[in-house]
Parts: structure tokens; sequence; C-alpha cells
């Protein structure tokens, strides 16, 4: 008698923060799902950092809440700190940032994963898939048990053939003290899939009891604290816990060159590709031996616990020489290990083996999400995950596939990118990969996607509500500003003041506040701006989205135009399987590129590193455009 009589529709592979938010997203739109683990006490572990967002994550995070994802919800309920980055950048750049209690982050996760219908749990290791000609149609575990599927998400992250070095050790393993994932590669490659291998490193954990702030500098959270997720009426934190900075020196510099001959980096033990935006200190001190000193944040690790992450000291060294090291760090004179550093090597499969669904091209029903996929980070992985379940989902209820446009998303552009380009190193998003990121910030992305959620089944009526009301009240209050005008005496005051040329006659208060200088604290000194807040009670978030759509409307509009031109050429599909050797004109590099990604628009094919703009006008003739 078999443990799994019935068949799943989307079996998901893995609990890390891809497996998370695809079993979530499965579950929620209807589909009978089963996530399986290696061990159920590690759901959305955080392996590395204990943050949540950052600069271009933290417009992921709010991308994945928009549309119904629990990656907000689960980083307010474990927030220690919070920080808006880059606030005094424009608000395409401001980037949302919690510090995380580990414990309660993943504690928070599983709660909610048990408490979502339609979604089953077994702890095991799958070891192969279980495949019907080009079908999926389930997997095996290591204990030889069949589990039968409809539909497969693998989240392998680093367990895949994962190696853990640190010095001249080396030993299997997907993450610290769990085991590597065998099988999967091996068959996937055997069935004509390609694999490449990548790195990653983490820092020491260490006891803060033994560590002396004095002599670090304090990194406080935001004085007026925000929050992740559009379902929270108002901030989370009523206190917050204190990061610190501190530097390396010479003397540590030093001190760390000793053990090179012992770095598996250097001694060519490891001969994988690493993240390029988050070196470990080897490298860093080797890429850049001009510098004297670096930046090392003491994070700690939750509300209560000791452990202490040294983000910025990631490294692969010997165990003894991180420590000696270390110790000569500011503060870190008597620092014990809770456990050294290490980096790992694992296998993935470049992007652009799937389609914009995440579906593979290979095989029919399996998708791949996270860093199975070339990706680095949480929000990345828990952004892929999200599409993967909903797009499973979708094409077991025959429905058409859910794709975000880049001018959309963050997590569009995320998927465009690995689909189109591929990826050779670890892949990070950054706000300058994004064309359109000031149509794409943080403050409005319940704007963008939340009815689009809502339509998919995963965001609640309230959510939206929620988002119809703050549309409503910003709107009008964009309207106001538009509509009603403000007396030079009114006005000059407060202008003099911020030596602001005066105005001679009245005049739109939207012109006015459209002026650089001019912000809402100056507005609200004119009495009918400071009455009409009080009369619609507006909230903080209700006046930023105002602001913002006050000052900056015409860089808006003229994005927008930009991005309406794009998706002319999103619209014009190319037939699948196209056959571009047959287009003798095109450059031999642009047919070999395309008849290998097969893109499935124009404008992605005009993406394709190697195709020019002249293959692209030969590409249109051919198509009769």
């Amino acid at each position: 008698m078999s443990l799994f009589q019935d068949t799943y529709d989307v079996i998901v592979v893995g609990g890390g923060h891809a497996g998370s938010e695809a079993a979530a997203a499965a579950a929620n739109m209807g589909s009978k799902t089963l996530l399986i683990t290696m061990n159920l006490q590690n759901i959305a572990q955080m392996s590395c950092n204990p943050a949540m967002g950052g600069i271009a994550k933290g417009q992921i995070v709010r991308e994945i809440d928009a549309l119904g994802g629990y990656s907000g919800l689960v980083s307010d309920a474990s927030a220690i700190q919070f920080k808006m980055l880059n606030k005094s950048k424009g608000p395409a750049m401001w980037s949302p940032r919690v510090q995380s209690d580990r414990m309660r982050f993943a504690e928070d996760w599983r709660m909610r994963l048990e408490a979502t219908e339609n979604l089953d749990f077994y702890q095991d290791m799958v070891s192969e898939l279980l495949l019907v000609g080009d079908q999926v149609v389930g997997v095996k575990t290591s204990l030889g048990i069949p589990v039968k599927g409809r539909s497969v998400v693998l989240t392998n992250g680093t367990f895949l053939n994962g190696l853990i070095h640190i010095g001249d050790k080396n030993f299997g393993g997907g993450r610290a003290g769990e085991r590597a994932a065998k099988g999967i590669t091996e068959q996937l490659v055997s069935i004509g899939f390609e694999s490449g291998r990548m790195k990653t490193g983490t820092p020491p954990r260490v006891d803060g009891r033994s560590l002396d702030y004095s002599k670090m500098i304090e990194q406080p959270g935001d004085d007026r604290p925000e929050k992740f997720s559009y379902m929270q009426s108002s901030p989370v934190l009523t206190h917050q816990r204190s990061c610190h900075m501190t530097y390396t020196s010479t003397e540590v510099h030093d001190l760390l060159r000793e053990g090179f001959d012992r770095s598996p980096m250097f001694n060519g033990r490891i001969k994988s590709i690493g993240p390029r935006y988050c070196p470990s200190i080897e490298d860093k001190i080797n890429r850049f031996a001009d510098k004297d000193r670096h930046q090392l944040f003491v994070e700690p690790e939750g509300w209560d616990t000791v452990e202490v992450y040294v983000n910025g000291f990631s490294t692969s060294l010997p165990e003894d020489v991180q420590f000696k090291a270390m110790k000569s760090v500011a503060g870190f004179e008597n620092v014990k290990f809770f456990r050294p550093g290490y980096a790992i090597e694992y296998d993935y499969f470049p992007p652009t083996q799937l389609k914009h669904t995440l579906e593979t091209k290979l095989v029919n029903g399996l998708y791949f999400a996270g860093q199975i996929n070339g990706t680095t980070g949480y929000e990345e992985a828990a952004s892929q995950g999200l599409m993967a379940g909903i797009n499973a989902s979708l094409k077991l209820q025959e429905k058409e596939p859910f794709i975000l446009k880049r001018n959309e998303a963050y997590i569009g552009v995320l998927i465009d990118d690995l689909i189109t380009k591929g990826t050779e190193e670890p892949y990070r998003m950054f706000t300058s990969r994004a064309e359109y990121r000031t149509l794409l910030r943080q403050d409005n992305a319940d704007f963008r996607l939340t009815p689009k959620g809502y339509e998919l089944g995963i965001a609640s009526e309230e959510r939206l509500k929620r988002m119809e009301e703050k549309e409503h009240l910003s709107s009008n209050f964009v309207n106001f500003f538009k509509e009603t005008s403000v007396k030079p005496e009114e006005m000059n005051p407060i202008l003099e003041v911020k030596n602001s040329s005066l105005v001679k006659q009245s005049d739109k208060m939207f012109k006015v506040y459209s002026r650089p200088n001019i912000d809402i604290d100056d507005m609200r000194k004119v009495a009918s701006v400071s009455e009409y807040i009080e009369a619609h009670n507006l909230d903080r978030e209700v006046i930023e989205q105002t602001e913002i759509q006050v000052k900056y409307s015409g860089y808006i509009s003229k994005e927008k135009n930009n991005a309406d031109k794009l998706n002319r050429l999103e619209d014009l599909k190319i037939p699948s399987n196209f056959d571009y050797s047959q287009i003798k004109s095109m450059s031999f590099e642009a047919r070999e590129k395309l008849n290998k990604i097969q893109p499935a628009t124009v404008s992605q094919a005009s993406r394709i590193s190697g195709v020019s703009p002249s293959d692209v006008s030969v590409l249109l003739v051919y198509m009769g455009r």
C-alpha cells in the first residue's frame, strides 16, 4: 500500500524561499499540492544573512506581497529593524529592508504554510523524477517511494551535489549540517539538459556576548519605521534592535593573506564562479589590494539570541586563519565562534532552457525556481517560486500563463533576463537592470500587481479593496493640487524660508508643489492642504504616494510612453519552434542564439545578446512587418 495514493496537482521539491512561495501559490490557487523537503524543521531557513529586502530586492518583496505571496507578511512578523534605503535619492531608488529574527522568520513561514488549505508536507530527499516521454508524472524519494504528480517544481537551492569548503577540507552538504541532494542533476543531464556549477559563501557566526560594541559604530533603524506588507495597516515595530559597523585593517588583511595558499578559492579546489556583488573577504583583499580596510556589518540574528552574523566577512579560509584574523578586528578581540564561514559549490541549470513561465522546454510540467536557475538571494528565489507555482496551476487549469513584462515588475525583469540572456555567474537584482524603474517603485507595487493577484485567486478581496481605497485617496489628493489655487500672500512666506523664487500671482498648487525643494511639510502650512488631509484622514502611505505622483509626473509619463512603444514589439508573437536557420540574411550568431533560446516575442528576441537591431529588422520583414 503506497503512502501516496492520490496524484498531486503540483509537487514542490525543496522548502526554501522559492519552494515555500511556490507551494503557497499553488495551494491558494486550488491545486492539490505536496511540499517535499529534506528537513521540515528548516522550512524557509535564512541560510545566509538574517535580512529581507535591500536595493531592488525590497521592491521584489513588495511585488510578491502585492500579488498575494507570503514573504512581506513574514518579514513584518519577524522584523527586528526596518530601514528605507536610498531616501536621499529619488523614489525609484527607495528600497525597504528589514533585519529579521531568523528563528521567528522560519517559524512564521511554517505556521502560515500549515494553515494553507490544499497543502501537504513530506520529509525526504527527492532522488529521481518520474517521466513518461517528455512529460513529468511525479518523483521518487531516496527511500524509493514514488509520488504521482501532474507537475513538479524543483527549488533545490544549493543542495544539488552541494560541496562545502573550509580551507583544505571539503565535504558533501547543501548547507551546514545538512546533506547534499544526489541523483537529479545526473538524470536531467542524461535526458539533454545542460548543467553548470556555481558557488556562494557565508561568514562565521559568532557569540555577541564576546564582542565589544563600544568600539563599533551603531547602526539604528529608521526613526519612523515603515512595514513591508500592504496588508499591515500600521508599522509593526515599536522598538528595534541596532546593528553595528566596524572595519577590517591592514593587520587583518595580512593575517588573512597568510592562509591564501590554503584557500580553496586560490589553490584550484573551487573552480566555479561566485557572486560578483557579494565577494568573499579574501576575494575583496585580492581584487582591491589598494584598499586598507573594508566595512563589516555586525547583525543580530534575532530579538533574544546572542548569535551574530558578520556581514562582509564571507570566507572559505581555514578556520584557524578566520579566527586569528577576526580577533584583530576592532570590537572582536575576544570573539567566540559559533561556527566558521564556508563556501559551497552546487549544480545549476542555465535558465535559457526555460520558458517565461519557468517551465522547462525539454520536459512538460517541470518547473525550475531559485538558485537552480543561477540566481542568488532570498528575494529573487521567492519571486521565481511564486511565479512557478502560479504557472504550474494555471497550466493544469488550462488557462493562459501569467507572465510579467519588464515594465510591469522587477519580477518580470528578473525572469526575462534569465530566460533571454542566461547567466554564468550568480544573478542578483539591481535597480540598474530595470529600464523602467520610475514605474517599478516599491510604493506602487500594489497598484501594479494586486488586481492581477486578485484575478489569479491569490490576492484576497480585502487586499484589493485596501489597494483601491489607497489609489482613490491618492488620486483625489493629486487632483486637489491640480485644481486648487494658492495666493502669493499664503505661499510666499513658505517659499522665502526655502530660498525658492516667489510667486507673483495666484497659481495652481500642483505647480508650486512640483518644485524639488518643496515637500509635504511645506505644503501643510497652507491652510487648505492641512484641512484636506484632516478631513479625509489621509495616512502617511497615501500622502507619500501623492507627493511622488506630483513631483515625478513628468518622468512617469515619459517612461510610460517608452514602455508602450516597447510593448508593441512585445505583442508581436513568434511561432513556437520557429526555424531561424532559414533566414539567410540574418547573422550566423543571431540565428544560432535565436534557435537555442526560441524567444516568444520579437521584443524578447531583440534583448538576446548577439542579436543586432539589423537582425531584428530582418526578422520583422520575414514576419511580414
